[in-house]
């Protein structure tokens, strides 16, 4: 194996695949380079003499600027570069769209057929509280049911949060708007909506804003209107249960698959493995019909221009443009720097700057045209590849996604993390020694890309186990019980 990858050919830097020591040497493009420095795994080294001041090229793009002379066989990290983003710029649109030439396929998984026509992926009971004064209750009538019940569902499930009361203007209307989200959900074959009967978010208010849902697979209770709230609860509970028990799994095409993709704890591989393996696939699915969303607009500044060149048409660029300055102007609104990231970890992993971090990230977006932005709270619309305003933050990201439509979250990480949101969300390591290390963490490990480097023949077994998955097999966080919702708050509290 090399000990180096060359991701673009007009880069001037190249990532280490494993670690190097100072003084060794390494041939890159026909001429040897001796290290100045021990690099690290997933660090950047150069291999062209870099002035102060010129950019540094990785992905094809610059990713900072030298902020002394680099010299070939120089570490290039935060000592010597820094970012070249600025605040909030004008764009224009130059359209350069690919359309993409995969066969068409006729997979299929086993999935749960909605009333509406949606499929599910798993076949869940949600207790759902309206506000977080509930959320005892709400765990109290799940632990009473399951003590009493052998269950032969899915899963049943309190998905508790601190909002839906003392909240104003965007954040209330936004905690109403994705718990009626998740109301709806095709992995949820029953909801109990859980109140208090005083808060801002009230039930009847909550009912008004659903539109078209299935009735008969939801049941409101609000706790002030009844004697015992949980021995109600119980038995609404029961009701939904006993309607579930004859739900089946039946084929549904892969189109049926919507399915949102985030990454988290970066390191230097990520842009090089990982995230370009969910592009593939992502391809893949929009090719036959399915849905991805993109998200985490904080960590597309620096490759937005590559986004916007792949919107489907002016209405879909100006939405973009909207996404990437509404989102600048949120920062500045509170005082905060736009571009404090990356993170320590990520640091650490060898991402240097956040252009360095974004041009890998929306590698998982793939090469498909982007069909439509979504507002936070919004859901999918068009089939193909969708463009979502959420933060960076892994589980307010997650849950915006799972709040969007989609089934399953594909989380991609070099660092690690145990954490689940309320839909399947699949971490897949960026590097073999994290897989190896934390197994009852990681779901897939796209590190092999390092070692034998055909993506094409790991792509096709990361389809088949995304389809096991979507069929009914567990991921890591759903075995240990780590499902949780976050809800993005912009304001004040009252």
């Amino acid at each position: 194996m090399e000990k180096y990858f060359k991701i673009h050919g007009d880069d001037n830097v190249v990532v280490a695949i494993l670690a190097i020591s100072k003084g060794e040497s390494i041939t890159i493009d026909g001429q040897t380079i001796s290290l100045a420095n021990d690099i690290q795994a997933g660090h950047k080294i150069a291999i062209k003499n870099i002035m102060s001041g010129e950019d540094v090229i990785k992905y094809g793009n610059p990713i900072g600027y030298a902020l002394s002379d680099i010299k070939i066989g120089d570490h290039v990290h935060v000592q010597n570069v820094k970012t070249k983003l600025s605040d909030c710029m004008e764009y224009e649109y130059h359209p350069k769209i690919k359309e993409l030439e995969i066969a068409a396929s006729n997979k299929t998984f086993k999935g749960y057929k909605r009333k509406n026509g949606e499929a599910g992926i798993r076949n869940e009971l949600w207790v759902i509280p309206t506000v977080g004064c509930v959320n005892g209750q709400a765990n109290s009538i799940v632990k009473l049911f399951k003590k009493q019940n052998n269950l032969d569902i899915d899963n049943i499930h309190v998905f508790g949060h601190n909002y839906g009361c003392s909240q104003l203007g965007d954040d209330h209307k936004n905690t109403r708007t994705v718990l009626g989200n998740m109301i709806k959900h095709p992995n949820a074959g029953g909801v109990l909506v859980l109140g208090l009967g005083c808060e801002n978010n009230q039930i009847n208010q909550l009912k008004e804003s659903l539109g078209e849902f299935d009735e008969s697979r939801v049941r409101f209770l609000n706790s002030q209107d009844v004697e015992d709230e949980i021995e109600e609860g119980i038995k609404l509970v029961d009701e939904l249960y006993t309607q579930m028990q004859s739900d089946i799994r039946v084929d549904c095409p892969i189109a049926d698959l919507k399915i949102g993709l985030k990454c988290g704890g970066s390191d230097g591989f990520s842009g090089i493995t990982a995230n370009p393996l969910l592009g593939v696939f992502s391809d893949l699915l929009i090719a036959n019909g399915g849905s991805t969303v993109l998200t985490e607009v904080p960590e597309m500044f620096g490759a937005e221009h590559i986004l916007m060149e792949r919107a489907e048409n002016r209405e879909v660029f100006d939405k973009t443009v909207a996404l990437i300055n509404d989102f600048k102007e949120y920062f500045i609104k509170h005082n905060q720097p736009i571009y404090e990231n990356p993170s320590p970890g990520n640091k650490a992993g060898g991402i240097t700057t956040l252009e360095d971090k974004s041009l890998g990230c929306t590698q998982k977006g793939g090469s498909a045209k982007i069909v439509d932005v979504l507002k936070y709270g919004e859901v999918i619309q068009k089939n193909g590849l969708n463009l979502l305003s959420s933060p960076g933050n892994d589980l307010v990201a997650a849950s915006a996604l799972g709040f969007s439509g989609c089934q399953m979250v594909l989380f991609t990480t070099g660092r690690g993390t145990p954490f689940g949101s309320f839909i399947p969300t699949m971490k897949v390591s960026t590097n073999s020694n994290l897989a190896k290390k934390k197994p009852h963490w990681i779901d897939f490990n796209a590190g092999t890309l390092l070692e034998d480097g055909d993506i094409d023949a790991l792509a096709e077994k990361f389809l088949n186990y995304i389809i096991e998955v979507a069929s009914g097999k567990e991921l890591n966080h759903e075995k240990t019980g780590f499902r949780e919702i976050a809800i993005f708050k912009t304001g004040v509290t009252l």
